[in-house]
């Protein structure tokens, strides 16, 4: 009887999910789907991924036209760390990349995610029993994720910058001072001293 290999340690986030991908590939084949070539990395999706509510986004895929070398792009955001769930959210990911995005979750999304065991509504699907089963060896193949999840309401929010704008009147200026967001400079120009002009504006 051959001896029981413990599981592979792996030293970052996106070799785990790399290979997680790899071993869900050959279900995608079983049900005629072929995996475009992707990259996978944990990572903030999106703004709405920052937003600590029931609508955080905690995946994203990005179609292989939106990137220079066309690979499709997958993201798991840091927010889990469970390996069934994410592992569920990559698997998620993984089937708008064989549909295509196009398609959003209707159509051959739901099909396909339904298809390898994902259940629940299609915009934030859960882990069904078929999938657990599929999930259980792969994550006893890996191991644990390498990774602590983030509360993404744990970080606090940064104000607006203030840039400072001061009068220098070629040399003469009068000292008068002024605060201004990058937004107004960008849109319209440095702010006006009353006396000289044109104020200059300090990163």
């Amino acid at each position: 009887m051959a001896k029981e290999l413990p599981p592979l340690p792996y030293a970052s986030r996106e070799s785990w999910l790399y290979e997680a991908a790899m071993r869900l590939e050959p279900r995608f084949r079983e049900l005629g789907f072929e995996l475009p070539g992707i990259r996978v990395t944990c990572g903030f999706p999106s703004g709405r991924a920052l937003n600590g509510s029931k609508s955080q986004t905690i995946g994203q895929c990005w179609p292989g036209h939106a990137s220079k070398d066309g690979t499709v792009e997958v993201m798991v955001s840091p927010v889990r760390d469970e390996p069934m769930k994410v592992l569920g959210i990559l698997a998620h990911e993984l089937v708008h990349a064989a549909v295509g995005c196009e398609h959003g979750h209707k159509g051959p999304f739901q099909k396909l995610a339904k298809a390898i065991g994902l259940t629940g509504r299609m915009t934030a699907t859960e882990e069904g029993p078929d999938f657990v089963k599929l999930a259980e060896p792969i994550i006893a193949e890996l191991g644990e994720y390498p990774h602590a999840a983030l509360n993404a309401s744990a970080r606090k929010k940064q104000g607006t910058r203030m840039l400072k704008a001061e009068c220098d009147g070629e040399g003469e200026g009068c000292g008068y001072t002024v605060r201004i967001t990058r937004k107004w400079v960008d849109e319209v120009g440095p702010p006006l001293c009353p006396i000289h002009g044109e104020m200059k504006v300090y990163e």
